[in-house]
């Protein structure tokens, strides 16, 4: 049994309530507008927060993760808007590093770079990251999955052969509904798996704090106009689910 503690984190509750459920001995704690759920998944102590939508949130509750409850080291987990063609809903992407698309300190610095760090990509913990991806693998694998999720709830969203993905992961306080934030953002950083408006925050701040992390994301829609439908109904049916399968796996 480790005796260090691992933070986890995501934006909404439906990203972390079916893990929460699973918490033994938990203790619940409340701070800064954040209520933080402190136990044990197995053997692994942890502690569960969401840490509600955008950079700035997200920033806030990894570092009470890390100064209050002194957590070794963190994974985030949710949902994201699928960028690059070869990535669909139902895919699972894990990052090895992230990049904030919407940083641009320019002409003072090159944009998307993180002045005065002078970083533009934070990277993911590489042997953690992809330990997780067999992991997710096997879970993805078609007749696993259909144990954990029904097949009529996958069918809305044509899911049939999901795939797993480790690459970039852009991050910015926009929610993509257009088929123009999509193509500018290809254009910029043709790299970028998918989007969300957490996970570069998460892993700045852990970069500064030198912490391991890893982010993994479920892409519930394709960044474009339909995005507001798939993102609602994808989060009550299948990213609850995909998200308590790969923390349980992972901390198995």
């Amino acid at each position: 049994m480790s005796t260090d503690t691992i933070g986890i984190l995501g934006a909404i509750p439906q990203e972390v309530n079916g893990i929460i459920n699973q918490l033994i001995d938990s203790k619940v704690h409340t701070i800064g507008n954040r209520t933080y759920y402190e136990g044990k998944l197995g053997q692994q102590r942890v502690v569960v927060v969401y840490s509600r939508i955008g950079k700035v949130a997200a920033a806030a509750t990894v570092a009470t993760l890390l100064l209050e409850f002194r957590v070794s080291k963190i994974a985030f987990i949710g949902v994201a808007g699928g960028i690059h063609p070869d990535v669909k809903v139902g895919d699972v992407v894990i990052a090895t590093n992230l990049v904030q698309y919407d940083m641009d300190a320019s002409p003072l610095r090159p944009k998307f770079e993180i002045p005065l760090l002078g970083k533009t990509y934070f990277d993911t913990d590489e042997q953690w990251s992809k330990n997780t991806e067999k992991q997710v693998q096997s879970i993805l694998a078609i007749d696993n999955l259909h144990k954990v999720v029904n097949k009529e709830d996958l069918a809305p969203f044509s899911i049939e052969q999901p795939r797993v993905h480790m690459g970039t992961i852009a991050s910015g306080d926009q929610f993509f509904s257009t088929n123009e934030q999509k193509e500018n953002l290809q254009k910029q950083l043709p790299e970028v798996l998918c989007v969300e408006m957490e996970g570069a925050a998460v892993a700045q701040v852990c970069f500064e704090f030198g912490v391991p992390f890893i982010v993994i994301r479920t892409i519930s829609d394709n960044a474009n106009q339909e995005a507001s439908f798939s993102f609602q109904s994808f989060v009550e049916k299948i990213s609850l689910v995909y998200g308590r399968e790969i923390i349980n796996k992972m901390f198995a």
